[in-house]
Formats: structure tokens, C-alpha cells, sequence
């Protein structure tokens, strides 16, 4: 039987989302609360591998009043990072090359060292992936699903992928007025990487005319098509919402950057690709918004806040009932307990036969196919 949790460690690798303060904040106060104490490491695992970058500590005790009204803001206390994940750890090599070793040895004699008992790991796939790596070696871990991508799999949702959307349908909502006004058409860049499910939601909550998700490879004549449609029924402006990893029928993908080595791909600049070609084609004016990063900034929802709290806390329980090696996962009924390795290098694609895509069709949106 594993002893007695007297010390837990936090940390929030990835991307940052609304709700990873709020998911800090309940942690902290659940952990407190059965007498634990509690530490936050910085940017990731950077806290423990470059602890001289800290002026204060690369790791810090957190405490309820460290946490006290952190739950609404954006970001993360914590810091984050989306680099050097310590099982493919880049390092450059004497002849100029780069390597990457495994430095994930040098977290577990840091948790043995200073015997703190277990780790909530609050990120998306890479995180929850080197969480069970961790745990394989004899890490307590328990898992916390977040990205505002909504592409995890084994989870209803994730926290930060409704704020995410509803800030992109409001700015749908402010692009209607302006295309109208200047009938001219929008192209809408948002995130998602090789999901669709934030280009989805928004373009059927803010009435777009053509949403171009990962999933379904798009046509440009099909959606010039759809477009010219709309202008021989007067109705002289069209709302495109693409999903930045959308690719077209020949598996082109647009890319800011190619993966190297300690870097995944960077997507991006589809929203120009598909403009250029549908000016091309209808000979309308087009203009691009890509919101970006915008999507992940700004106050949780109540909804994320809320989910966020709930996986905090349940990340809690889950340890003082002797869980290791699992993912705190929000389902219809409750939150549930669903094993790491069920879920670490997996993702959620948009289905093809689902209720909300099936929806968009009803309501006459051109997916492009």
C-alpha cells in the first residue's frame, strides 16, 4: 500500500486556457483541506530542469492565499510551455546537431528528494504523455484534460474550448455586420490543429456559410460555388470559418514552420490560401481575420470555470483514494476515472456522423465536400 500523501506537486504544460488558474486555485484549496501541502512547478517541468532561470525558485509552495481570487483570470500562475518536453529533451551537440535524451529521471529523484508525494498534471495530449511516462516509472499522477482544441480523447469536454468559442461566435457576430455592409466576404481563421471542433461550433453558433474543419477535406469550387449561390439570391456577403489544419482534397496542409527536432509543426496561413482562391474564383472582395491567440486569452465562462473546479478537485480525491495513472474526465453523469495510457497519444476528431456537424448540414452550410 503506497504511504500516506503528505506533499503534492501542480504543473500546467501546453498551450495555456481559460480555467488553468481555476483548476490551480481547486487543487490547492482540496489539497489543503486534508491537511496536504501543495507546490506549483514553473513553465511546465522547466521549474526542476533549469531551477536557476527563478530568482524565487523554479518551484513554490502554493498555499490559499497564493490562490485566493485566481479562479476568474486568464492564463496561468504557473506559467506554461509547449517546448522541451523532458522524455525527447533537445540538446545541442559539440558538432553543431541537435540530440534529444530522456531527463525525466531527473523529476522523479526531485520528487523523491524532496518527498513530495504525487503530481497533478493539468495539459493536453503531450502533457498527459509524459504524465504516463512518469507514472510508468513510480510517479503518483493523476491527469487533468485541458485544451480549448476540445481533441482529448475520453472526456465530454475540456475546459477552455468553450470560452474559446464563444469569443470566436462574437466575433462572427461582428463580422456579419461589416461583410454586409461592404458584401464582401470573411475568411475566419481560428485553432484547432488537426481537430475541428472549435471552426464547428463557432460557424454554426454564428450562422457562417462555409466551415472548413481537418476532417472533411475541402473543394474550392464547391465553396466559390456556394458563394455564388448566395449572390444570385441577393445575399452579397459569405462568413467562411476555417479551422487552421483544414487541407484541401490533395492532403496540402499550409504550415508557418515544419517540425524540427523539440518543435511540432507550427499550422497557420490557410485562411490566406483559401481567400487568394476565392477571389479568384467569384471575383469578390475577401478579407482574412485569423483569431489566433486571441482564443486562448480573457476570463474562463462559467462553464469552464466551473468544469475547471470539478477536475481540480476530483484530481484531489482521486490521490487520497489511492488513484495513480489515471485522467480526471468530465462525463454526462459526472467525473469519471479513466486510465492515462487510454488516453495519451490519442486524439478526438470531429465525427463525421455527430448530431452538430450533421446540424450545420440541415441548415444548408457548405463543408466544402
Amino acid at each position: 500500500m503506497s504511504k500516506p500523501i503528505k506533499r503534492i506537486a501542480v504543473n500546467t504544460g501546453g498551450g495555456d486556457a481559460p480555467g488553468l488558474n481555476a483548476v490551480i486555485q481547486s487543487v490547492v484549496i482540496a489539497a489543503a483541506n486534508r491537511g496536504w501541502d501543495c507546490f506549483g512547478i514553473r513553465d511546465g517541468f522547466n521549474g526542476i530542469l533549469f531551477p536557476e532561470r527563478y530568482s524565487e525558485g523554479g518551484v513554490a509552495r502554493l498555499t490559499r492565499d497564493r490562490v485566493r481570487g485566481i479562479g476568474h483570470l486568464g492564463g496561468t500562475i504557473l506559467g506554461t510551455t509547449n517546448k522541451g518536453n523532458p522524455l525527447h529533451f533537445p540538446v545541442n551537440m559539440p558538432d553543431g546537431t541537435v540530440r534529444e535524451i530522456d531527463r525525466s529521471d531527473e523529476i522523479l529523484t526531485y520528487f523523491a528528494t524532496h518527498e513530495i508525494d504525487a503530481l497533478v498534471s493539468i495539459g493536453g495530449d503531450g502533457s498527459l504523455t509524459i504524465a504516463n511516462a512518469l507514472h510508468q516509472k513510480g510517479l503518483r499522477v493523476v491527469g487533468v484534460p485541458k485544451t480549448i482544441d476540445n481533441d482529448l480523447d475520453k472526456t465530454f469536454t475540456t475546459f477552455g474550448f468553450d470560452t474559446a468559442v464563444g469569443f470566436a461566435t462574437e466575433c462572427l457576430d461582428r463580422l456579419h455586420s461589416t461583410a454586409e455592409s461592404h458584401q464582401r466576404v470573411m475568411v475566419v481563421e481560428v485553432m484547432g490543429r488537426y481537430a475541428g471542433w472549435i471552426a464547428l461550433h463557432t460557424g454554426i453558433a454564428g450562422n457562417a456559410h462555409a466551415v472548413l474543419i481537418p476532417e472533411i477535406p475541402f473543394d474550392l469550387d464547391k465553396i466559390a460555388a456556394k458563394l455564388r449561390a448566395r449572390d444570385s439570391e441577393g445575399r452579397l456577403y459569405s462568413i467562411v470559418v476555417v479551422a487552421e489544419g483544414a487541407q484541401a482534397r490533395d492532403g496540402h496542409r499550409e504550415l508557418l514552420a515544419a517540425a524540427e527536432v523539440g518543435h511540432a509543426e507550427r499550422l497557420g496561413g490557410v485562411g490566406e490560401r483559401i481567400a487568394h482562391a476565392l477571389t479568384e474564383r467569384t471575383g469578390k472582395e475577401t478579407r482574412v481575420v485569423v483569431l489566433g491567440h486571441l482564443l486562448r486569452g480573457g476570463s474562463p465562462t462559467s462553464f469552464d470555470r466551473l468544469s475547471a473546479l470539478r477536475f481540480g478537485a476530483a484530481a484531489v480525491r482521486a490521490l487520497d483514494e489511492g488513484q495513480s495513472g489515471i485522467m480526471v474526465s468530465l462525463g454526462l453523469d459526472g467525473v469519471d476515472y479513466v486510465a492515462l495510457e487510454e488516453v495519451a497519444g490519442r486524439m478526438k476528431a470531429v465525427p463525421l456522423d455527430c448530431d452538430t456537424l450533421q446540424t450545420g448540414r440541415d441548415l444548408g452550410i457548405c463543408f466544402g465536400d
